[in-house]
């Protein structure tokens, strides 16, 4: 889910299977031209990237991530909808489902956290992904890499993992832990071997945006660029506490002009989290025998520790 993967947070105003409280009241939608942020300086991923400083002895409590911007909090579900665009101009509905498990997996030294995601456009599953995230002792969130599976009409068609440490892939940080306006780009992790190139750069403080399930104030835009892709930039909106809420776009060069907002947040209940751990173990089980030059080498997955630490 190159550049279409959505960090996420626990919203304030739970929105529970097991009836921890009602659905956020919806906002009325808000148009994609009213919710691009206004043009910051452009950059672009350079050909030879400035890549982060990756110290696996710099986490302590590595899968307890309580970054103010991407709080990952297991056992919770999170959805965001919205429309991608065709070359013939067609308007295809696009979705996203994000489960935050209670698994993790040892990726360079360093225990992190397991997400399984689920990509739907028209209806249609096309991707399913494992997602890897650390947060380190200053309060980064680090993205150890992922195993996506793509899929056509039901089938398997590839899965282009990347993981720190193989086929010279690097982690890269998802969210700064004090992410700061006109301040340089950083990479958002490194996997040449499958042409993940992508970089993150604070666009814009101070704003506010309004979706299904709220109206948000003090929110953070991150412009995300790709080496692939010239002139495209896609808009992250991050609500303190919260997490990612909408995704924009921006640039001649956007293909897909993707938009998404998020719509709801629900915290699962035992027996759907039982479910959410089985389907990820068995798309693990896969990963074994499809991903030989990288998720083969990786050890397994095991439950959270219960101090949720290393």
């Amino acid at each position: 889910m190159a550049r279409a993967w959505l960090a996420f947070g626990l919203v304030v105003a739970c929105v529970g299977l097991t009836g921890c409280g009602a659905e956020t009241e919806v906002a009325q939608p808000v148009s994609a031209a009213a919710e691009t942020a206004a043009p910051a300086q452009q950059s672009s991923a350079p050909s030879a990237p400035a890549l982060e400083t990756f110290d696996p002895g710099n986490y302590d409590r590595s899968t307890q991530i309580d970054n103010v911007w991407m709080p990952l909090k297991p056992g919770t579900r999170f959805t965001y909808e919205g429309n991608t665009v065709e070359d013939d101009g067609t308007v295809v509905p696009h979705r996203i489902v994000i489960n935050v498990t209670d698994l993790t997996k040892v990726i360079g030294g360093v225990r992190s956290l397991v997400t399984w995601d689920l990509d739907y456009s028209d209806g249609e599953l096309v991707e399913a992904e494992l997602a890897f995230f650390a947060q380190d002792k200053n309060g980064n969130v680090w993205r150890m890499g992922e195993y996506p599976e793509e899929y056509e009409e039901g089938k398997f068609l590839a899965a282009p993992a990347w993981i720190h440490g193989f086929e010279d892939a690097r982690a890269g940080i998802m969210m700064q832990a004090q992410p700061q306006p006109k301040t340089p780009s950083y990479s958002q992790g490194w996997g040449p071997a499958v042409n993940w190139t992508d970089r993150g750069q604070v666009d814009q403080v101070g704003q506010k945006t309004a979706v299904r399930a709220g109206k948000y104030d003090d929110v953070l835009v991150i412009a995300e660029t790709s080496a692939s892709e010239v002139d495209a930039e896609q808009l992250k909106y991050f609500a303190r506490g919260v997490g990612n809420v909408r995704v924009g776009w921006r640039g001649a060069g956007e293909k897909t002009k993707e938009t998404l907002e998020l719509t709801k947040v629900e915290t699962l209940d035992a027996k759907a989290m039982a479910e959410v751990r089985a389907s990820a173990l068995k798309m693990e089980k896969d990963a074994y025998q499809r991903s030989k030059n990288v998720y083969a080498h990786t050890p397994p997955v095991e439950p959270m520790p219960a101090a949720q630490g290393q």
